[in-house]
């Protein structure tokens, strides 16, 4: 019987999760929407769910005693998917659930995706179930994909920093945390990168990783709605893509946190580090 269960192996972040427990030698459930897009680990079973199908869920989670939750994938009704989830994994006799949300999660969080993280939280919370929370910064990961085809990043950022931590660092701190479930119930731990960088500082960095100039302008708010409307997202992305500036700009990001490093013994990559593997 595996008693940990994985969501998102088929995305970049559970993937990591997912083979880094399997190179452990740790027996695990991997919850997938495709079965047939599962990666094969081994001491992996793989199990058929949806977030917003609570039956199936409930159905995949029987017997599991932790379950590694990521996010779903953005939507509008990405809250509601996780109530859906929560509910089944409560009915099924989950005892620790690790969520990965987002840091500086709040009701009135600048970054407006951050206010759904905040609201999942509180809901785990009164679960009843035993939580781990891992409020990750915004993924160093993309960082060095955010030019456009003139080589400029543009946003309303100012001079506002932000720690952003690469996607293997959350998997390190996820799989650490999972090996031991209980050293970490009830805590909250903030997941950055070593350095809190602007995006000034960012083009400086991506530009000596490739070797050609990149820079960095500074948006108005409104110029940022109207630079955005070409790809005619609906309004609640928008709102989510600007507010990934804003919420710089305001401060929230630039905590620079030692929760890597203190639950994984290794320090987490910078973004030069992260161009240059």
């Amino acid at each position: 019987m595996n008693t940990l269960a994985v969501t998102g192996s088929t995305g970049v972040l559970g993937g990591h999760v997912a083979r880094m427990l399997s190179d452990a030698g740790v027996p695990q459930r991997l919850l997938v929407r495709t079965p047939a897009k599962a990666p094969e680990w081994e001491g992996a079973v793989v199990h058929s769910f949806s977030y917003s199908d609570g039956a199936a869920a409930e159905v995949a989670l029987a017997g599991v005693e932790t379950v590694f939750m990521v996010s779903a994938s953005e939507s509008v009704d990405r809250l509601a998917q996780h109530r859906t989830f929560i509910d089944a994994a409560r009915r099924a006799g989950v005892g620790h659930v690790v969520y990965t949300s987002f840091v500086g999660a709040a009701p009135d969080a600048v970054f407006t995706l951050a206010r759904d993280h905040f609201a999942t939280e509180e809901y785990v919370k009164d679960s009843g179930m035993r939580w781990t929370f891992l409020r990750d910064n915004f993924y160093l990961d993309f960082l060095g994909a955010l030019a456009g085809e003139d080589w400029v990043i543009r946003g309303p950022a100012g001079d506002g920093r932000c720690a952003a931590v690469a996607r293997v660092d959350v998997a390190r701190t996820a799989v650490a945390v999972l090996q031991d479930p209980g050293a970490h119930a009830g805590r909250t731990y903030d997941l950055t990168g070593p350095e809190a960088l602007s995006f000034a500082d960012v083009a400086r960095v991506v530009s000596d990783a490739l070797g050609r100039p990149v820079t960095f302008y500074d948006e108005t708010v409104a110029e940022a709605y109207e630079s955005r409307k070409k790809w005619k997202a609906p309004d609640w992305q928008v709102d989510a893509w600007v507010s990934t500036y804003t919420s710089i700009a305001s401060g929230a990001m630039a905590h620079v946190s030692s929760d890597v490093a203190d639950i994984t013994g290794v320090e987490p990559i910078s973004l030069a580090e992260y161009l240059s593997a």
